[in-house]
């Protein structure tokens, strides 16, 4: 199995999905054959989010027409949501933008506005959701301390879930951006 290795000063042994490469982060002096074993005991998992992950690539690149119609769709489903969620964070917010991005899935200014990945809209409702969720959050706690991840589970407890369901497939849906040569 081919993968590209990530040696540092870490203490665990890692692999991730990402564009459709297998990247393992391992200690800085592991040996390599604890690192195949490591892998051979996850083949199975590896394989299957390969598979995903070369569903989603062939989809091909995101074309103008599919991003102004993504983005469209973001412009009417992401406000109504933020509306839903603001008051269970107990937070109000400013404006809300929709962009296409490269590198985030949303983010927020201190001074209360949002800012939203319309890549969302080619995930499920429930990543939407956490996305939405995490970045209201961040408007009562600006940081990722335990205190914000506690306050993110609170209003929507399946956080976890669908925010390792964006880590694991989110990356495959930002390459069919990145090979549009438009953008």
């Amino acid at each position: 199995m081919e993968y590209t290795l990530i040696r540092s000063r870490r203490k665990t042994l890692s692999v991730e999905i990402k564009g459709g490469k297998v990247i393992v982060r391992a200690p800085e002096r592991l040996a390599r054959t604890r690192i195949d074993d490591f892998l051979e005991s996850r083949r199975a998992w590896i394989e299957k989010k390969l598979e995903k992950s070369a569903e989603l690539a062939a989809a091909g690149p995101i074309t103008d027409e599919e991003l102004r119609a993504l983005a469209e769709s973001a412009k009417e489903y992401i406000p109504a949501h933020v509306r839903y969620y603001a008051p269970r964070v107990g937070v109000s917010f400013g404006r809300i933008t929709i962009r296409a991005q490269r590198t985030k899935w949303g983010s927020c200014s201190g001074k209360g506005n949002l800012n939203f990945n319309c890549l969302l809209m080619l995930t499920p409702p429930e990543v939407r959701d956490a996305v939405i969720v995490h970045e209201l959050c961040h408007l009562r706690e600006m940081n990722h301390s335990p205190r914000f991840y506690a306050e993110v589970r609170r209003v929507y407890p399946e956080y976890d879930k669908w925010n390792r369901w964006l880590r694991e497939n989110g990356g495959a849906i930002i390459d069919r951006l990145e090979r549009n040569a438009d953008l």
